[in-house]
């Protein structure tokens, strides 16, 4: 029997990141196809306008809220989750989904290395910044969305930063690889508050963090298909945990599209998920954080 299709979303308020191109453009418009109210985290907030003008085009779905957000910057994401705490008591879904891959290292504003400060500690951040509206949207899910790319990483809290060597795929995969261990710690912690945490490896998708990570020029402003699914099979998957009846309840797991999956085995380490969890507080000045 096929995998029943993610039921209708109607009243519950998703929050998606990236959500402009893309996996995560791909992933807002079949979240407002089954009637999700959106919540879109955009670094511009015209190109999230345009977007949401699409979605209300296109669907009868509530029009998709736009609050703008660089995730590099702990303070505009704090800013940001301030702007959604004001206008939802109630959060049903969060969908990190958002990341970079920049050629060359980068410090962000908060003196952190881009890709870990926008693919894990915003990860990281928001989660838990917006875990009371999430309980209190319970039964509730974050998605994760992590990559096959976590295989080859590892762990080296002596260089978190990338300030010894920085190359783009080997940071690429220590990244990803953080995000499989945050989400079985953040699974672990709030599993009481009716929240399920869940990470993914969406498949190989054309899309521009594709071309970044592979080192090729993009054609015609997107990356020729040739190298990777489209983005819309990216989305099913991360729409299937977002919203599908058959994993209600599930939680702490990896999926590759739909398909529940083994994680590489340093993933497994509850002790590296509990020391990279202290390490991601310290470094976002998170106070109290779910203890485990």
């Amino acid at each position: 029997m096929p995998p029943r299709s993610p039921a209708d979303l109607s009243g519950r308020v998703c929050v998606v990141t990236g959500a402009t191109r893309g996996i995560g453009r791909a992933t807002v418009d079949r979240l407002a196809a089954l009637n999700a109210r959106l919540v879109l985290l955009c670094r511009r907030q015209d190109v999230g306008a345009e977007v949401a003008d699409e979605l209300a085009r296109a669907h009868p779905a509530p029009r998709a809220d736009v609050v703008p957000v660089d995730l590099s910057s702990q303070r505009s994401i704090r800013d940001a989750v301030g702007a959604v705490r004001a206008r939802y008591p109630k959060i049903h879904v969060l969908v990190n989904n958002a990341g970079v891959i920049p050629h060359r290292r980068e410090a962000t504003v908060d003196a952190l290395e881009m890709q870990f400060a926008v693919n894990h500690l915003a990860y990281f951040l928001l989660a838990n910044l917006l875990l009371d509206r999430l309980s209190g949207g319970a039964p509730a899910r974050v998605v994760n969305v992590a990559s096959g790319a976590h295989q080859g990483g590892t762990i080296d809290f002596t260089d978190l930063q990338s300030e010894r060597r920085y190359d783009p795929v080997r940071v690429y995969g220590r990244v990803k690889l953080a995000n499989v261990l945050f989400t079985y710690e953040l699974a672990r912690r709030v599993r009481s508050a009716g929240v399920t945490a869940n990470c993914l490896h969406p498949g190989v998708i054309a899309t521009k963090l594709l071309a970044d990570y592979m080192n090729v020029p993009l054609v015609g402003g997107a990356l020729a298909h040739t190298f990777g699914a489209a983005p819309t099979e990216g989305a099913d998957a991360i729409v299937y945990l977002a919203g599908s009846p058959e994993v209600e309840g599930v939680t702490g797991r990896y999926f590759i599209g739909r398909q529940e999956a083994r994680s590489s085995a340093t993933s497994y380490d509850e002790a590296l998920q509990r020391r990279l969890w202290d390490e991601s507080a310290k470094l976002t000045a998170l106070a109290g954080a779910p203890a485990s």
